[in-house]
């Protein structure tokens, strides 16, 4: 009796022992997964709604491997340029969703303006709603120069019927929303009409500066395309 007692209970002491063995074998492994890392792109500060993201707001992070969600954004260069649609919290994961590429509505310091037809003297023909444009004075008795280093955004480009101008069965934004240059092309070459009207998205500053420039009529803009405008398809482009 004494000896089965004893068998039982080496049997018994083994079993656990295994099980104690394979538990830490799991626990271990385990700990590996969490310890093998892969760096996100994360904001350096607080990032309000509506900001554009250049280089030096973001860094890499490394997370745990476990926590990666495929969304989130490995690449810095898949959202410098573009805005935050909500907020973004001090080192948090970026997460795809979060950004848009082509802003119509102006950003949080921004405001939308119809820029007066005797304040230009030429625009662009290629010039579409979503472009990123430069923006330049020339006058007869003025010198010509850029009016603002960086470029500004077209809200909307309008015929004097005050439609929009695009290709209706082939609208440029879509073709530009995927980075699709060829189409994006094809559309701005089959849009009819001619530019009557320009919206351009302005900080306060910005409009001032150009009113006080052009109202008395000595100098006009002269709005030209800006190669900014596909710089996000040129991107995704590349290998």
């Amino acid at each position: 009796m004494n000896r089965k007692r004893n068998v039982t209970i080496a049997l018994t002491a083994a079993t656990l022992s295994a099980l104690l063995v394979y538990g830490i074998y799991m626990l271990q492994l385990r700990q590996i997964r969490f310890q093998e890392t892969v760096a996100v792109v994360v904001p350096k500060r607080f990032i309000p709604a509506g900001e554009q993201v250049t280089a030096d707001m973001v860094e890499s992070l490394s997370i745990a491997k476990a926590s990666y969600r495929p969304d989130m954004i490995v690449d810095a260069g898949e959202v410098i340029g573009m805005e935050s649609v909500v907020p973004l919290g001090q080192r948090e994961p970026l997460l795809a969703w979060k950004f848009d590429r082509y802003r119509l509505m102006p950003g949080k310091t921004e405001s939308t303006f119809q820029i007066p037809k005797e304040y230009v003297l030429s625009v662009a023909s290629g010039v579409r709603a979503g472009d990123k444009v430069f923006l330049y004075t020339t006058g007869k008795e003025a010198e010509s120069r850029r009016l603002f280093a960086e470029a500004v955004t077209v809200a909307s480009v309008r015929t004097s019927a005050n439609v929009e101008i695009d290709d209706p069965d082939n609208p440029h934004l879509f073709a530009m929303a995927e980075g699709d240059l060829e189409n994006m092309y094809a559309a701005r070459r089959s849009a009819n009409g001619a530019i009557d009207a320009v919206n351009l998205n302005l900080t306060e500053a910005q409009w001032l500066a150009l009113d006080a420039l052009c109202r008395a009529g000595e100098r006009r803009l002269v709005i030209a395309f800006s190669s900014e405008s596909l710089a996000i398809g040129n991107r995704e482009e590349q290998p």
